[in-house]
């Protein structure tokens, strides 16, 4: 089966976004592997430019499209991280950038997105097709919708974060990234099995929110109609058309953790590592901190996706 990208796409992608995508520290911490029983190595992507990985998507396809393209504006939707690489990267290029944003999504986030100078369309999620209404909006405007997460120029440019960390960590037993649409997943686990065919590739996702999980169950794309979970960023319902068949052929298994254990998960890295990590990107880590990954790991890398959080929610945890 032919499959969207390969791993020179994400090579490629790495080259393209070097003006915009910073090169992001690797962490670890003793205290944590202590607890986890494994050597674990952290993508901090919540130290990003836009405070997640997003950005290497959203620059990756908007740098590559014609300043033709680009003069008509840009169309996407998105809870926000997504929202706010596509502005940063517009204001890059000097394009308009409109986001179909939920009403409910992080004030943080929606903040920062219209900081950046986009525009904001906001949704009921529950009663109203963010698809739809980006799509009434490319009518009028005649611009281009930059998916979240399902075109093979996004899942190749997110797949640099894996790139990045593979080349500082060198060969790793398995590698893990929080999975919502799959983008991150798909282009992580392409270039990951691609340098060293051996590294087992994981999934995780929160188990109000687990569609990929029970779509690889059945084989087919299953969707689940509102996904219920803190990970904002995660509440996609259902594997895009272009990541699921990629995470299918080589990711080996999604884990499920629940929002008790994000939680946890948040505090860890907030106490003992002195780092801001939003739910969704605690995700991977809630996964390793309370052993839902098969034995036999003895290093494993960890995509950290993001760092933005309401400090409101933040003192609940």
């Amino acid at each position: 089966m032919d499959l969207p990208i390969q791993a020179d796409d994400v090579r490629c992608a790495a080259e393209r976004i070097r003006p915009l995508a910073r090169r992001t520290p690797v962490l670890a911490s003793d205290a944590f592997d202590a607890e986890a029983g494994m050597r674990v190595f952290f993508k901090c992507e919540n130290l990003q430019r836009g405070g997640a990985f997003k950005i290497r998507g959203a620059s990756n396809m908007i740098l590559s499209l014609p300043q033709a393209a680009r003069a008509h504006g840009i169309v996407t939707y998105s809870s926000g991280n997504h929202a706010q690489a596509v502005a940063i990267a517009c204001r890059h290029v000097n394009a308009q950038a409109t986001i179909v944003m939920p009403q409910d999504a992080p004030r943080s986030k929606m903040e920062a997105t219209r900081a950046y100078g986009a525009k904001i369309v906001t949704y009921d999620r529950l009663t109203e097709s963010r698809e739809q209404i980006a799509e009434s909006i490319l009518k009028e405007t005649g611009g281009t919708v930059v998916p979240p997460f399902d075109h093979p120029m996004i899942m190749a440019g997110q797949g640099t974060a894996a790139l990045e960390l593979l080349e500082e960590t060198g060969p790793l037993d398995a590698l893990i990234t929080p999975v919502g649409g799959g983008g991150l997943l798909s282009g992580s686990a392409t270039i990951a099995k691609a340098i060293h065919p051996d590294t087992r590739v994981f999934g995780a996702e929160p188990e109000g929110a687990n569609d990929t999980f029970l779509s690889m169950a059945a084989g087919q794309q299953v969707t689940v109609p509102h996904p219920d979970t803190i990970a904002d960023g995660l509440r996609s319902p259902r594997p895009g058309n272009l990541t699921f068949p990629v995470v299918c052929k080589l990711v080996e298994q999604i884990v499920l953790v629940s929002d008790d254990e994000i939680r946890a998960a948040v505090k860890f890295l907030l106490l003992r590592l002195k780092i801001l990590v939003e739910p969704s990107g605690a995700v991977p880590v809630a996964a390793a901190l309370f052993h839902k990954l098969p034995p036999g790991i003895r290093t494993l890398g960890v995509v950290i996706s993001g760092g933005n959080v309401d400090f409101e929610e933040l003192v609940t945890y």
